[in-house]
């Protein structure tokens, strides 16, 4: 039985040594190249999912081997406050005790969520360092930091003084649980069943009417028209009439508007400016009143007269009954259509109008579009880079506030006598009246607004640091699509407007992990799989290997077999390390032998490889070249062919040996660390740790005998496929009978009919790599494979003198 790798104590161990050793912390003062990853901010309150755990493997990957080539790396850890979401965790705690933050008042309350935050925040940075993020721990900064918060109440009043931010009463994205607004980024889509019900709306002045068809009869109260498209022949004579609202018996217009959809229900759309967002869109075109008929907590508000107090469900059905009394109800029929949730809470969203404060985008983007177009920042893959400059073309007007207690509160002051003052820190009287008696505003800002600051925020800014002027502009941010809008581009244009350049130059938007089902996981559907299970299962090493393997610029499912793969070539290289490290030797290259030379030659080869593929962002190509190089390369054919020689204790072969694994575990390390550091650590006259260990540089000397070993493994290949032994002579022949050891094999080959078969696979190749219309539409890997293979096959049938 092959001893195991187990990474029980090792993974811990080399975590805690990297960081009371301080062995990757960034200093500003070193000086040279630098490399610098914007990792997002991640909540607070969080813990580590599989996006979290996939992104953290991508971004770690490339600040290792970075940091092995002698750049000044930056891996900057810390938190996001995470508004809503730290909130609505600490009133859920509140409410087991039966009270609410009201209870407490607002100081008050804060205070609690600093108290919760101490006991319950924070732990995913911990889990961070399970699946061994290289971050730089001792550098963690938070949103609600006094220096940041000094950052962010800067950049409100900078907006402010420019005139980009604003107060305006619009319709927004209302919660009913949490009283706040959200973004359309902070939103779910599902699909739910509705009844869509057709009202009739009789004309004013004479017989007939206008039938509108809507899945929302509790807003019908707060109706002021009734819209159709100017092209839509059916109302043409009605387009100027007025018409009588059910229930509250309002005499509204018919109007004429371009947004209008004629296949919808009946084609006329009935008007409810302050409850949905394409007809506040109408409203504000055609200056219609915008009465609001539902309450903050998504109830029937005073407006809705007898209703109010009403749930909208018990108003609906209030509203259907009473038309249907009266023959205004034509009829209703089953609907299925997607509804706005909140993403934390699920409540139904309710699009209000309210006074909130806005950052308009309209000059603030212009030079971050610029920086897209011209590629001085670029999404991969190109898909995102085109998302990325359409979403921020057509970018609306930001809206910044919450109306929430935990956060950035407003830097905004009111007096009583109605002046508005906005400063970085409290002003001790007005400026206009000098009057003592100020309140703030006490809406606070959107969590993101903050998040828009942290490649600079978090180095100092808006002092002049030595961090700030060692380490901006960054290079490198990875995170998911979803956050682009909320997130990326912000970054993008807050750095350019208050630093006058942009924070990194490369944005890799990782895949999205899904259920092996292919279903998104979730734990809500069963469908989740924690990270950390999976770490305490195959260990780090493998579940790193296993996610970069799954990388790719789509969405995949997880696949528990390329975890196994990673374990099993943890084991592997553990096992042929063990054999190496037995005999004492010194590490040092002394190759005598065509299999040494080779394998310093492939090893020098993959560095090429996983440089080329690293620098294009191609991870999974990257870790197959690694796996290739150690468990096929190193340990099938190069340690099986030294092993005679070891076991003579040829001093020359073992301190080669070890001078090769040496090169092996460098390039391993960054997808690795664990297990590469634990072999590191056992090598003689180790004085460094290989986390900061150089990489290796290009090597040239062998590069003629990279394919020294091409016809010994043809012959393998042909004798474990069909028995038949190739001719070899020297060492070709040493090597193929100590790697392949063909005498303990049973075989009889066929030759003529391996020779048969190769005609056939050569035929089949050509035929496929003839045909124009397979080589300009298959993928260029695909084409390549069949080429490839084209050639080993006829180097096969040579072999055997075919």
């Amino acid at each position: 039985m092959e001893p195991l790798y187990k990474p029980e104590g090792v993974e811990e161990r080399w975590q805690e040594t990297w960081e009371a050793e301080g062995l990757y912390e960034a200093h500003a003062e070193r000086g040279g190249p630098t490399f610098v990853i914007a990792h997002p901010p991640p909540n607070v309150t969080g813990e580590l999912h599989m996006g979290h755990a996939l992104q953290l493997a991508l971004a770690d990957t490339l600040v290792r081997m970075k940091r092995m080539q002698g750049f000044n790396t930056l891996f900057q850890p810390g938190y996001d406050h995470a508004g809503i979401s730290t909130q609505n965790a600490v009133e859920k705690d509140l409410a087991r005790e039966g009270k609410t933050r009201h209870d407490l008042g607002r100081e008050a309350f804060e205070a609690r969520v600093w108290e919760w935050l101490r006991l319950y925040g924070r732990t995913i940075m911990t889990q961070f360092r399970r699946i061994g993020a290289s971050l730089d721990y001792r550098r963690e900064r938070f949103t609600m930091d006094d220096d940041y918060v000094r950052a962010v109440m800067r950049f409100f009043v900078h907006l402010y003084e420019k005139g980009w931010i604003f107060q305006a009463n619009r319709i927004i994205n209302w919660c009913p649980f949490h009283e706040t607004s959200l973004s359309d980024l902070e939103l779910v889509h599902v699909d739910v069943d509705d009844a869509l019900s057709y009202f009739t709306y009789p004309f004013v002045d004479g017989e007939g009417g206008v039938t509108i068809a809507t899945a929302r009869p509790a807003t019908i109260p707060g109706d002021v028209a009734v819209a159709v498209h100017p092209d839509d022949e059916r109302y043409r004579d009605a387009v100027g009439r007025e018409v009588v609202v059910p229930y509250v018996e309002r005499h509204v217009p018919v109007i004429a508007d371009d947004e209008v959809d004629p296949e919808f229900g009946t084609g006329a759309l009935k008007v409810t400016p302050a409850h949905d967002p394409l007809d506040f869109a109408i409203g504000r075109r055609h200056d219609l009143p915008e009465p609001a008929v539902i309450a903050p907590d998504g109830r029937m508000n005073e407006e809705a007269g007898d209703l109010a107090g009403l749930t909208q469900e018990e108003a609906g059905e209030r509203i259907v009954a009473w038309a249907k009394e009266r023959g205004l109800l034509e009829k209703r029929e089953s609907y299925r259509h997607s509804v706005a949730l909140c993403e934390r809470c699920e409540s139904r969203i309710e699009p209000l109008i309210s006074l909130q404060w806005w950052c308009s985008m309209e000059e603030l983007k212009k030079p971050a579009l610029s920086a897209l177009e011209e590629r001085q920042v670029v999404y991969h893959p190109e898909s995102q880079h085109r998302f990325a400059t359409d979403s921020l073309e057509n970018a609306p007007d930001w809206n910044i506030s919450r109306q929430l207690w935990w956060g950035h509160q407003l830097p905004v002051w009111y007096c009583p006598n109605g002046h508005e003052l906005v400063a970085e820190t409290e002003p001790e009287a007005c400026a206009e009246c000098d009057s003592t008696e100020l309140r703030r505003e006490e809406d606070v800002l959107d969590t993101w607004f903050s998040s828009a600051l942290w490649p600079f925020a978090t180095l100092g800014w808006p002092d002049d640091t030595p961090d700030l002027r060692a380490y901006y502009p960054g290079d490198l941010n990875t995170t998911a699509r979803e956050i682009i809008r909320l997130w990326e581009n912000r970054m993008i244009f807050s750095g350019l407007e208050l630093m006058d350049d942009v924070p990194f130059r490369d944005v890799i938007i990782h895949s999205t992990v899904l259920a092996p089902d292919g279903r998104r996981m979730s734990k809500s559907l069963g469908t989740g799989i924690d990270p950390l299970d999976v770490i305490a299962d195959h260990g780090a090493d493998a579940t790193r290997y296993g996610l970069l393997k799954m990388s790719s610029t789509q969405d995949v499912r997880f696949s528990y077999g390329a975890v196994e793969e990673g374990r099993k070539l943890a084991n592997k290289l553990w096992n042929i390390s063990r054999l190496l490290l037995g005999g004492g030797a010194a590490v040092e290259l002394r190759p005598k032998t065509i299999e040494e030379q080779w394998i310093l030659a492939r090893i020098d080869a993959t560095r090429a490889v996983l440089e080329e593929r690293l620098a294009g962002f191609d991870f999974s190509h990257a870790v197959q070249s690694l796996y290739r190089l150690t468990f096929d390369d190193f340990c099938d054919w190069y340690a099986e062919a030294i092993k005679p020689r070891l076991y003579d204790r040829d001093e020359d072969a073992a301190a080669t040996a070890l001078a090769a694994l040496e090169r092996l575990l460098r390039l391993l390390h960054p997808v690795m660390p664990h297990v590469t550091e634990e072999i590191w650590s056992n090598l003689p006259g180790r004085e460094s740790r290989l986390i900061i260990a150089r990489w290796p540089e290009p090597d040239e000397s062998f590069v003629s005998d990279v394919g020294a070993l091409d016809r010994v493994q043809e012959a393998a290949g042909i004798f474990r496929r069909s028995g038949v032994l190739v001719e070899l002579e020297g060492d070709e022949q040493r090597i193929f009978s100590a790697v392949v050891k063909p005498e303990r094999v049973q075989a009889n080959g066929n030759e003529e009919a391996e020779r048969e078969r190769l005609r056939k696979e050569i035929s089949r190749a050509e035929g496929m790599l003839a045909n124009e219309r397979f080589v300009a539409n298959a993928p260029e890997d695909v084409v390549a494979g069949e080429r490839e293979k084209l050639e080993r096959y006829r180097r096969e049938l040579d072999a055997l003198g075919g």
